[in-house]
């Protein structure tokens, strides 16, 4: 008669950790940048408002990691 297994046995190959990707540079990984708001005929500042990072296009990961 086989004798029963107690315990199981470790995998072969245990898979990787995961790699978190890298975070957008110029948002700083959250997606969103500053744009500068423009008003008038001379075209002067007047504060700034969020807008989405083309770099990345709002996901905050680097593109080229």
């Amino acid at each position: 008669m086989a004798t029963t297994r107690t315990t199981t046995k470790p995998p072969k190959n245990p898979a990787p950790a995961p790699v978190e990707p890298a975070p957008c540079q110029p948002c700083g990984g959250t997606g969103n940048v500053a744009i500068t708001v423009r008003v008038g005929r001379k075209r002067r500042p007047v504060g700034q408002q969020d807008g989405l990072c083309l770099n990345c296009l709002g996901e905050g990961t680097d593109p080229n990691a």
